[in-house]
């Protein structure tokens, strides 16, 4: 399958387990001595590449159905180097965990991985006086050679590029030898992830303190528990905005109005739009309206969300603005560059600058095959459009596999088709 049919989104649906969340918990209980349990994980590459990380680190790790068996602690220098896949969340919490062990680790990445930027974590770890060599400019394969462990005290973590590298500096923290005053430099980021990463430690049992410039956390380590994984809010934006655009209803199973990850807020500038979103028991549901309304909105805390929003402002009356998106120009692809692309291939006109995009919708859509550029997300997003214009396509319908293997099969399940 290469694209979505045409159609109205009717029914419910129940998105992946959070990636974020799923990461950061096997990570954590790779390092909680004991055993634990991920419910709910989300089966997608990413998840299976941290999954592999920290069984090449010494846990014991054992996929049980929807869920993740972790016996954790005593980790070991790993006997070849870690490879993450395309995972940049993954990288980055593999550098910061190589540095909680005595030897040497070397940190590999495929795809567009190798070219995002690792130096500010990098300098993170040089602080706490473990050696760290990398790629010319802070990039992967990234060697870390940990002896002693993190020391602690207070450190700088820059999050203008990335709130990954204050999460991973994060989750390695409790491990240290003193307890750490971390002090946030540049920027605030998409904050919400470094929130589910203080929620997630939290139930793993350490507790970072909220300061006025940063955090400071306790020497605590982990310990292990049983972790469910909460829906992918992510993954739910893209049924979110095929209800919005065909005029449809869709709830979304399990996920909780009151959920803390980042891209709920799109749900919020889904009902500036026209939507009615509402909490029922059964989870969210979204109804679209008759008609779309343009949109200027900050997606500067939930960016990844901005690419399907950007596509439901192709359906809407009048122009919209979406800013914040700076980070965007750092993951799989050139986010901002690829989903304008997509959007101007389908009609519209698109002015973008570093952080923005300014979308016009066309009086009619354009069929057209659209590239993914090997992003997962550009992938899901860009293939909405074929629900109300029959003959979108995408060139590479397999990259979604690395958040949502089911994405096609499960999509198309809620399209109504009359007659």
């Amino acid at each position: 399958m290469t694209g979505l049919p045409a159609g109205r989104a009717v029914g419910e649906i129940r998105v992946p387990g959070s990636k974020s969340a799923s990461i950061r918990a096997l990570a954590v209980a790779a390092l909680a001595p004991g055993r634990s349990v991920v419910r709910g994980a989300d089966p997608s590459d990413d998840v299976s590449a941290m999954a592999r990380v920290a069984a090449a680190l010494g846990a014991k790790v054992e996929r049980d159905g929807a869920d993740w068996v972790v016996e954790g602690g005593g980790l070991r220098a790993p006997d070849g180097p870690l490879d993450c896949g395309e995972s940049g969340l993954t990288a980055r919490i593999a550098i910061a965990v190589a540095g909680t062990i005595d030897g040497e680790v070397t940190i590999t990445g495929r795809g567009r991985l190798p070219e995002r930027p690792m130096g500010p974590l990098l300098d993170v770890l040089r602080s706490q006086h473990i050696e760290v060599v990398s790629a010319p400019g802070g990039t992967l394969p990234v060697t870390v050679r940990g002896a002693g462990g993190w020391w602690g005290g207070e450190v700088p973590v820059p999050t203008g590029t990335s709130t990954q590298f204050l999460s991973a500096t994060l989750i390695a923290a409790p491990t240290a030898r003193y307890p750490m005053a971390i002090r946030l430099e540049e920027g605030s980021g998409a904050l919400g992830y470094v929130e589910m990463t203080v929620d997630l430690m939290a139930a793993f049992g350490a507790r970072p303190i909220v300061t006025g410039h940063g955090f400071e956390v306790p020497k605590s380590g982990y310990r292990p528990t049983d972790y469910t994984v909460p829906p992918d809010a992510s993954s739910a934006v893209y049924p979110a905005v095929a209800a919005a655009i065909t005029g449809g209803e869709v709830t979304l199973v399990d996920l909780r109005p009151d959920d803390r990850q980042p891209d709920m807020a799109v749900l919020r500038h889904l009902e500036a739009m026209g939507c009615r979103v509402e909490g029922t028991d059964r989870g969210v549901r979204v109804i679209g309206p008759e008609r779309l309304q343009g949109i200027e909105a900050d997606l500067e805390s939930s960016p990844d969300g901005a690419l399907g929003l950007a596509v439901a402002c192709l359906f809407a009356e009048g122009p919209s603005r979406l800013t914040g998106l700076h980070t965007l120009r750092h993951k799989e692809s050139d986010r901002i560059a690829a989903i304008s692309e997509g959007l101007e291939r389908l009609g519209a006109e698109v002015a973008t600058t570093e952080d923005s995009l300014t979308v016009r919708p066309p009086a009619l859509i354009t069929p057209a095959q659209v590239r993914a550029h090997g992003d997962h997300r550009i992938a899901m997003s860009l293939a909405l459009a074929g629900l109300k214009a029959p003959g979108v396509d995408v060139d590479d319908p397999g990259v979604v596999a690395k958040t949502w293997p089911a994405f096609w099969d499960d999509m198309t399940r809620l399209v109504f088709q009359p007659g």
